[in-house]
């Protein structure tokens, strides 16, 4: 086993420095996330306003028709003192489905149809998003903040050309455990978002519910190489295999390597 020891405060400190640092390199002073009232938007959003000043952050809300826990998302960005817009992705999603619906059963001779997919569906949100912060960032001359934790990404937790495009990835070196320790260190939070249990916002499941492992599980493979559970071991492996092809990006295939 590891002898793996995470410091919260060291690690706090060196993300803010880190975000000063890219900052400075690349010659930005603002920057745009989505806020979902979760631990790691809220962490992520706490951080920039640290590193930046809370007046060049620029927070995000992103309800796909009605969202029960808007209120928390509207808390972080008022307990930071942030900029603040909501943007109902609703409509967009509705007007999607009117395409989508032309793919079904009935089809021109010659075509192929495809049935409803309730996974694609759900995935829909998180592109939306994307693209809604994508035009704010360019009008804003804003960076736009990865706010995925490694947990999450191992295992593909995440949707392709959504929730996994951004301009950098403030805590893709942290677990999701990680992530609430950083956040516990941050007197400004409100300690329930930090600590709040994690969901996608779209299935009306936890993380962990359709995951078929927890969080702590999956932050002890990373840093012990076991959960201690062969059978979350094995499960955690296949997920990590599968969603491979999001961490990086397309292959390039060379005609001439042979």
């Amino acid at each position: 086993m590891s002898t793996y020891s995470f410091n919260a405060a060291a690690a706090r400190d060196g993300l803010i420095a880190a975000i000063r640092e890219i900052a400075e390199r690349q010659g930005f002073t603002r920057v745009i996330l989505g806020i979902s009232g979760g631990k790691d938007s809220t962490v992520a959003a706490a951080l920039c306003a640290r590193a930046l000043g809370r007046e060049n952050v620029y927070g995000v809300m992103m309800p796909d028709g009605v969202q029960k826990d808007i209120s928390d998302s509207r808390r972080v960005c008022e307990a930071l003192g942030i900029n603040q817009r909501t943007v109902n992705i609703g409509a967009m999603h509705e007007a999607l489905r009117v395409v989508t619906d032309q793919l079904g059963p009935t089809a021109k001779e010659g075509e192929f149809t495809v049935a409803y997919h309730r996974e694609s569906d759900l995935n829909v949100g998180p592109r939306l998003r994307m693209t809604t912060l994508r035009y704010m960032a360019q009008a804003l001359n804003a960076r736009l903040v990865g706010t995925g934790n490694l947990s999450e990404i191992t295992v593909g937790y995440c949707t392709k050309d959504g929730d996994t495009s951004s301009d950098f990835s403030l805590l893709g070196a942290l677990t999701s455990v990680e992530v609430v320790e950083v956040g516990l260190t941050m007197e400004e939070l409100p300690r329930d978002l930090v600590v709040k249990t994690p969901s996608d916002g779209l299935s009306g499941k936890s993380d962990e519910e359709r995951l078929g492992v927890t969080y702590q599980q999956i932050h002890d493979y990373i840093r012990f190489g076991s959960s201690g559970d062969e059978a979350a071991d094995a499960r955690i492996a296949r997920l990590e295999r599968a969603g491979m092809h999001k961490r990086s990006r397309p292959p390039v295939l060379d005609p001439f390597k042979q």
